[in-house]
């Protein structure tokens, strides 16, 4: 049966400093380079959200765009845009990066979507920094400490 996946693109700006306390500063430093300034930094994350619908398209199925933009707009856009990531409390003990916050964004809108319509959720956070998560529908990720590569 034919079934269609739709991707929507949203946007929103952040600041971050790349971290952890399980480093020396001098670690961090090695580790994270110029994202470890004391001060921050911030992107204007891109992040792609690619669904399917529930119902194959032979059947009337087809993708509720406007529960999406709203779905994504409260859990993911509010939450982060002009915030700073490192006060966000699911990272009070994971580092900011790229990978985590993927990883996040698919853990706060699975839990919001009709079970197996996501799937999966890109993130583009520079020109050559691009994060995709294509997790298990049943099972929300777990975040782990990563760093940039």
């Amino acid at each position: 049966m034919a079934q269609a996946s739709v991707t929507r693109r949203y946007r929103f700006c952040a600041a971050h400093r790349l971290h952890t306390d399980h480093l020396s500063p001098q670690e961090n430093q090695a580790v994270f380079g110029k994202c470890n300034n004391p001060n921050g930094h911030g992107h204007n994350y891109v992040v792609l959200v690619t669904v399917k619908s529930t119902v194959p398209i032979a059947n009337g199925g087809g993708v509720d765009l406007e529960r999406l933009d709203r779905t994504v707009t409260d859990q993911v856009v509010r939450r982060f845009d002009h915030h700073d990531l490192n006060r966000d409390p699911k990272f009070a003990d994971r580092t900011t990066t790229g990978e985590n916050l993927v990883l996040l964004i698919w853990d706060l809108l699975v839990k919001c979507l009709p079970v197996g319509q996501l799937e999966k959720v890109g993130l583009i956070e520079t020109r050559d920094n691009y994060f995709e998560y294509a997790g298990s529908m049943s099972q929300a990720p777990v975040l782990r400490e990563g760093h940039h590569g």
